[in-house]
């Protein structure tokens, strides 16, 4: 077993381990630095919750090496907010009831904060905020909400 170590920023904080080759960077993130809030559903790359964002670019985790984090900038959902602070997106998802069980939240916020972040003068309208959630999946809230969520987020940030 084949071992590299790697140095990564996580949400601000410098860290370097020693991580084995085929760890995937979810569990490099739950299991070696504690970030528990990047969930493991599928392990395939279908469902979206372990969507984390590396170098401002949303990734499934489950599907990267955590080598192939080695010198990056990597976001995961406990870096939006500010102490007990919720970001206003986290806010928006809890004032527009976008979130039931909680599991795929996570993936839905770090994919919603990177498509925010990308065009920060464009609001979605609600096809293009459906086409941007129909990557995840989640299995209780019927996306509604989460959509609503991200629109409010959009204007709020555009005043």
């Amino acid at each position: 077993m084949s071992t590299h170590t790697i140095s990564l920023r996580v949400n601000g904080r410098e860290h370097q381990l020693t991580v084995e080759d085929r760890r995937t960077l979810a569990d490099m993130l739950r299991h070696d630095l504690g970030y528990t809030g990047t969930h493991l559903g599928c392990e395939h790359g279908i469902c979206g919750a372990c969507t984390v964002l590396v170098d401002g670019q949303p990734v499934r985790a489950c599907l990267v090496f955590g080598v192939q984090a080695d010198g990056t900038e990597v976001r995961t959902v406990e870096g939006l907010a500010d102490g007990e602070q919720l970001s206003d997106l986290q806010q928006a998802f809890s004032d527009h009831h976008a979130l039931q069980c909680g599991f795929c939240t996570p993936g839905f916020l770090m994919l919603a904060e990177a498509y925010l972040a990308e065009d920060g003068e464009a609001v979605p309208n609600e096809e293009q905020a459906r086409e941007l959630v129909a990557s995840n999946l989640c299995r209780c809230t019927g996306y509604q909400g989460i959509i609503e969520a991200i629109m409010a987020t959009a204007r709020a940030r555009r005043k």
